[in-house]
């Protein structure tokens, strides 16, 4: 029997993928947001595809800071596009 892959949804396309062609994004207790390269570390977290565009369409249509449930800062979504490439 083959062992399943876990799949995530993008905030940005919407499109179901696999987890590891995926980042998370997450909120920390703290409230920090940061990505989770490991995907292990603790908080809410909301997956993004590796590529621009989809981290674009998320903060157009605010779909980041819904899933975080918190206000995300320009700053972060610079950091986000920088850490991506």
């Amino acid at each position: 029997m083959a062992k399943q892959i876990p799949l995530r949804q993008c905030v940005g396309c919407r499109e179901m993928k696999p987890k590891t062609e995926l980042v998370r994004v997450i909120k920390t207790p703290e409230d920090e947001i940061c990505l989770d390269k490991t995907g292990r570390k603790n908080g809410r977290g909301a997956y993004i595809c590796l590529n621009q565009a989809c981290l674009e369409k998320a903060k157009k249509t605010k779909a980041l800071e819904r899933s975080l449930k918190t206000e995300i800062p320009e700053e972060i979504y610079q950091t986000i596009a920088e850490e991506m490439i």
